[in-house]
């Protein structure tokens, strides 16, 4: 067969000659067995060297679609590919899982508005980036990463780090061999599950909850309920009986700001005896605490090894780090330590390094009291709003804890408050609905405003803002 190769215009000429050959061989248009001009031929139809177009046979040849025979020629091989790549990379027959076309992408992700009032996101403006690149390029060199790979479980200078710093901070008693090292608090609970949970057992989330849980349990084929909270937290009569793991936020529930109280949080131990099921406690944000009695985590008060914590470094320090740990029973361990060698071996080891470093030179600590007296005083700027502009639409939820509040609409439902989202966010002001974090239950009407990622001084004009676009739906 005559083949056509085109060389205008193109500069690497024997990846050219690749390309198209290789295209007519995938496509069909170069038979199996069928013989290609030789070296010397096609060097000569197109004008350029002869070593060339060898580079380009040498090249189809290593990757087996074509065969040479001295003396004989350059056949195409017989397994060669048939059917059209072009046609493959403009539509396939690959299909994702129905789940992942409804789950949407975190707006964390987004470019921040002027008005930044999202949750999730801290301050990485007052972070300590010289501490930090100082202790990270130490740790970057050669002669301290060393040849080989990390242990799954963590390194042991971060996991001692963590356990003085979780016996100091929140008096939760954990030895160094109890905690594993994570990318973040989702991969954590993505490893839990793995080493607890079979497809089609049944789990049981706050609703409203953090979503990427649910979507996490959905994907790996996990019956998953949502419960209700009130006042005083989960739900626990609500729980399902056969409910295996139980995720709850305790000390400052996700979205609402609600604490567990402890009478809830002795009631949550119990059904977990009677129902042999296991507790994920995700204390994500409660470093930051402005007032009021704070309650231990609810690992303090487990005596049965019910309670596997989670946390991470993404609110006190900077969410792209991806550090996280879990605090399991020692039965665990060994399965977490697979799971996580199967999930990627183990996270970066010079984050783990330099951080183990900044905990322990009370960089860690440090940081935290300086922001909390800083966020402390935008929970009061909002707090204060949610009693004055905006109280004729909102009903605040008591919160003293964390990077957000919440509030309850007083008239609007839930599509309406959505509404006042989007024209907020076409005014510059970003805040998220409460409709947004339905597990199984109803969506609720309202709003979740966080106050990491806002300077002090822009609160005033962005919840002035904020108030505006509930006006302008009401005065339509």
């Amino acid at each position: 067969m005559e083949i056509h190769i085109s060389l205008v215009g193109r500069k690497d000429l024997a990846g050219e000659i690749y390309r198209q050959l290789r295209a007519a061989i995938a496509s069909g248009k170069l038979r199996a067995g069928e013989a290609l001009p030789s070296t010397r031929e096609l060097a000569t139809r197109l004008s350029i060297s002869r070593g060339t177009v060898a580079t380009a046979y040498d090249r189809l040849s290593g990757e087996g679609f074509v065969t040479s025979h001295v003396g004989a020629g350059t056949f195409v091989s017989e397994w060669a590919v048939r059917g059209d790549p072009q046609a493959v990379t403009a539509d396939g027959k690959l299909r994702p899982k129905p789940l992942w076309e409804h789950v949407p992408v975190a707006t964390a992700f987004y470019p921040p508005a002027r008005y930044e009032l999202r949750t999730g996101l801290p301050d990485v403006s007052r972070f300590p980036f010289q501490v930090w690149r100082r202790l990270m390029g130490r740790e970057l060199r050669a002669s301290a990463l060393g040849p080989g790979y990390g242990n799954p479980l963590g390194e042991p200078s971060l996991k001692e780090a963590i356990a003085r710093h979780l016996q100091a901070s929140r008096g939760v008693a954990v030895t160094p061999e109890q905690v594993t090292i994570t990318n973040g608090t989702q991969e954590a609970i993505d490893l839990i599950a793995r080493v607890l949970l079979s497809a089609g057992d049944h789990a049981a989330i706050e609703d409203p909850g953090y979503m990427p849980v649910r979507w996490a349990l959905d994907a790996m084929g996990m019956r998953v309920t949502g419960v209700p909270v009130d006042e005083h937290g989960l739900v626990v009569d609500a729980l399902p009986a056969s409910a295996r793991l139980v995720y709850v936020t305790p000390s400052h529930q996700y979205p609402l700001g609600t604490v567990m109280s402890l009478p809830r949080r002795v009631a949550l131990l119990d059904w977990a005896d009677r129902h042999d099921a296991a507790i994920i406690e995700d204390d994500y944000d409660s470093e930051f605490r402005y007032g009021g009695r704070p309650i231990e985590p609810l690992r303090t008060l487990d005596t049965s090894g019910r309670v596997i914590y989670v946390g991470s470094f993404s609110k006190s320090m900077v969410p792209a780090l991806r550090a996280g740990f879990i605090v399991a029973p020692p039965a665990l361990s060994s399965a977490l330590q697979t799971a996580k060698f199967v999930s990627d071996w183990h996270t970066s080891l010079p984050t783990q390094l330099a951080l183990a470093h900044f905990i322990d030179e009370g960089h860690l600590a440090r940081h935290i009291r300086k922001m909390r007296g800083i966020y402390a005083e935008r929970h009061n700027l909002i707090s204060q709003a949610l009693a004055g502009p905006l109280s004729r639409h909102l009903t605040l939820i008591p919160s003293a804890a964390g990077l957000h509040v919440s509030a309850i609409a007083r008239t609007a439902c839930a599509e309406e408050v959505s509404a006042v989202t989007r024209r907020a966010l076409a005014a510059g002001v970003a805040v998220q609905p409460l409709s947004g974090f339905p597990v199984t239950l109803t969506p609720r009407a309202g709003l979740a405003i966080g106050y990491g990622a806002i300077e002090a001084s822009d609160i005033p004009e962005g919840i002035s803002r904020l108030s505006r676009a509930f006006d302008s739906g009401s005065s339509r």
